[in-house]
């Protein structure tokens, strides 16, 4: 028999915590929803063999998927790389869109925006990585291993834009 207050709500015995509940995150699929490799210096006869110069511009979206507790979380990479000269030339341009398929439970409503645009990709990110350098090796070039993302980072620098954004069109 538990202890009551009043007739309000069951006392906790002394010395018993309550659980908290834990988010629970499952990837319940990985796809390639689009990826495209362009050689240039190949078709150009462009001197590939210098130090190249690589930019690389990373995108995230997310959506709610039909499903309950189900999301879609892509990532969008575009990697150029061109000749570090006076007059640049192209050497290859990449482009990645890569997307999971995640259940995820007890996250409250309001964290759940920025759990799929950070943790979501933290977990994506190895294997774009590991695609990206598959990709550029198989295309005759170094393989190129990117820089880990910082996606916090990235997320309030998205943020910040937004907000720059609307203060504009306000």
């Amino acid at each position: 028999m538990s202890e009551t207050n009043g007739g309000a709500t069951p006392v906790q015995p002394e010395g018993a915590a309550t659980q908290p509940v834990l988010p629970k995150m499952q990837i319940l699929g990985q796809f390639v929803r689009d990826m495209s490799f362009e050689n240039i210096a190949a078709q150009k006869s462009v001197n590939a063999q210098v130090q190249p110069d690589i930019q690389v511009q990373v995108a995230l979206d997310a959506r709610k998927r039909e499903a309950d507790d189900q999301y879609d979380v892509i990532m969008k990479l575009k990697i150029e790389s061109k000749t570090r000269e006076a007059t640049p030339q192209a050497i290859f341009l990449m482009e990645l869109e890569y997307g999971g398929i995640f259940k995820i439970e007890n996250i409250a409503a309001e964290q759940m925006h920025p759990f799929l645009l950070i943790e979501c990709p933290r977990m994506l990110f190895p294997f774009v990585r590991r695609i990206v350098s598959d990709v550029t090796r198989d295309g005759g070039y170094p393989p190129l291993n990117l820089d880990t993302i910082d996606f916090l980072a990235l997320y309030r620098q998205q943020l910040a834009q937004r907000a720059t954004t609307r203060k504009a069109d306000a």
